[in-house]
């Protein structure tokens, strides 16, 4: 029985230590890496992977994962402003397009060639080859580099908001990433130890395990310096942020109209947010855009004054747009398709909203209402009344309570206030916290990029609400939740209203015990990677010697029986000769 198991032992441990030749998978790898389809080079013991130019070339691979993984990630993070991106195009531009999502698009498929042709790399070098880059890789790699990188430099000039979302985001995903960084570097180590076990030189040897180590410790101590807000102990989370409409419910219906604002109501909107201009004679109506090019069809109607301000126009004039058969061609948020054939119809004839309809409905629902007030232009009948008209519709003309309005415009504010004190200040900047109250401010209303769970507590300390805006995807409305925020302004609240629990919350316990069997399963895998390639290299090394001893002895006997035999073929043939020679003559 033990000569048994021992023989099962000593065969396991020579199929180990035998070095197999995986040919036809060697020969698909170096055909679709290099195009060398039947020529693939395993290199001997002590040689480098690849020469100075494969070398660059493998450098270069590297640094086109990073940056077009890096933009991927930026972009993908950024589709909270997708729509806001394209309508910036389309202002700069002249027409409308999706550029955001071809972005998306472009970004994504140089990223997935460029990890498939990382992976054909690593996993070349697993088998112990020389890595030959073909040329058409090395163009397409230095496309994707040339793009991610232009790309990343104008968003950074003409966006640079962005990234501050994409701070923002890694308090969400940081301790994902973190799991996924000290997989990938785990994953590494088998090609890794593979290398440096049969590298001669030291000094390459010592760099590289070098960098891979403190690579690797930093990646196990990141969580050390790592902050989310949605990392909390039970029970000490508040309740979900209110909901408000932003221009009603854009993906739903157009914006700014009524069917849209009904819309944001019935899929449980708790407020409703818009932009208000005044008319040429005195009527306040919704309208986001300086001018009607966007959103009515005033290039059909009145062809001349396409660029016209919106606020030049009579309400008589305006009434006669059509504002919802833009909705339906553009398309701007891709949701056109999943509405039915009657809401369709309806969309396409929506017409510009006034301040009042939008007051009664609000009235009638019991919302809330936000929204900027635009000044009329110079020449304008309402120039200096534009303040004095908007108060008259909410108090004279509309049946809506004064509570119900969330007073935005700074103008004149300490008027207002004594005009009508039961409106609720609100203000979109952040002011230290003795201005705020001597100007009776109880919201703030700020861009979701300052956002702060430390200064949301502050404000909430004194009575004071925050409300965010625009949020629009799940993670930054758990990040909202998370850090406190009373209220968001949304462009999606059908999608955000059935979220019952912010997505990524965990309990401080929950994320050491994550973090540190992370680190413990990642450590104990390397170091039975490393263990393993050193025992098998040190084994294969003393089996090598043996058989090269082995056939040394077997040549040098060899040798030596053919000398002793030639010696004595030579001494044997005189004495025959002669006895021959002999006998011949004879």
């Amino acid at each position: 029985m033990e000569s048994s198991l021992s023989q099962q032992l000593r065969g396991f441990r020579a199929r180990l230590l035998r070095r197999y030749d995986h040919g036809p998978f060697v020969s698909c790898l170096s055909g679709l890496y290099g195009c060398r389809w039947r020529r693939h080079e395993r290199k001997q013991l002590g040689d480098c992977c690849c020469n100075k130019l494969e070398g660059a070339s493998f450098v270069f691979l590297v640094v086109a994962f990073c940056l077009t993984l890096v933009f991927l990630y930026f972009w993908g993070q950024a589709k909270n402003d997708y729509n806001d991106f394209d309508w910036f195009s389309f202002g700069h531009l002249g027409f409308w397009f999706p550029w955001s999502v071809v972005l998306l698009v472009i970004s994504a498929v140089f990223f997935t060639y460029i990890s498939f042709v990382m992976l054909l790399a690593v996993c070349l070098l697993s088998e112990g080859q020389k890595l030959y880059l073909h040329w058409s890789h090395k163009i397409v790699i230095a496309v994707s580099l040339i793009f991610s990188g232009v790309a990343t430099a104008v968003l950074s000039d003409l966006w640079s908001k962005e990234w501050k979302t994409l701070l923002l985001s890694f308090q969400i995903t940081a301790p994902y990433l973190h799991v996924g960084g000290v997989l990938l570097m785990t994953s590494l180590a088998w090609p890794l130890a593979l290398h440096f076990f049969r590298m001669r030189s030291r000094v390459r040897r010592g760099l590289i395990m070098g960098v891979y180590v403190t690579l690797l410790c930093a990646l196990y101590v990141v969580p050390l310096g790592l902050y989310s807000p949605c990392i909390k102990e039970e029970g000490s989370l508040g309740p979900p942020p209110d909901l408000i409409g932003h221009r009603g419910a854009p993906m739903l219906a157009p914006e700014n109209t009524l069917m849209s604002f009904e819309k944001a109501v019935e899929v449980g909107s708790d407020g409703l947010e818009t932009d208000v201009t005044i008319s040429w004679d005195g009527v306040p109506f919704l309208m986001h855009d300086h001018n009607l090019q966007r959103t009515t069809n005033i290039h059909e109607v009145f062809p001349n004054h396409t660029n016209t301000i919106a606020a030049m126009f009579t309400w008589t004039e305006l009434e006669s747009l059509n504002a919802g058969a833009w909705f339906l061609s553009q398309d701007p948020f891709g949701t056109v398709g999943s509405l039915g054939a009657e809401d369709r119809q309806l969309a396409g004839s929506q017409s510009i909203c006034s301040l009042l309809d939008f007051l009664q409905l609000a009235a009638q629902r019991d919302k809330l209402v936000i929204f900027d007030l635009y000044r009329p232009p110079r020449g304008h009948p309402y120039r200096d009344a534009w303040i004095q008209r908007t108060l008259e519709v909410i108090h004279n003309e509309s049946s809506i309570h004064s509570s119900q309005v969330l007073w935005l415009p700074s103008h004149l504010r300490s008027l207002v206030q004594e005009f009508d004190p039961d409106l609720q200040q609100t203000s979109s900047s952040q002011l230290p916290l003795e201005e705020l109250q001597s100007n009776s401010i109880i919201r703030l209303n700020l861009h979701y990029s300052s956002m702060s769970a430390e200064l949301i507590s502050e404000y909430a300390a004194v009575n004071i609400s925050t409300n965010l805006y625009v949020i629009s995807q799940p993670w930054l409305f758990s990040l909202a939740w998370c850090s406190g925020a009373q209220s968001v302004t949304t462009n999606a609240p059908q999608l955000l209203r059935p979220i019952r629990s912010p997505l990524f919350l965990m309990t401080p316990a929950q994320y050491n015990l994550m973090w540190i069997l992370t680190d413990l399963l990642s450590f104990i895998v390397i170091f039975i990677i490393l263990f393993f390639h050193w025992w098998r290299e040190r084994g294969l090394a003393c089996s090598d010697s043996k058989i090269l001893m082995e056939n040394g002895t077997y040549r040098q006997m060899k040798t030596e029986m053919s000398d002793i035999w030639s010696v004595s073929s030579g001494n044997s043939q005189p004495e025959r000769m002669p006895s021959l020679a002999t006998v011949t003559e004879h």
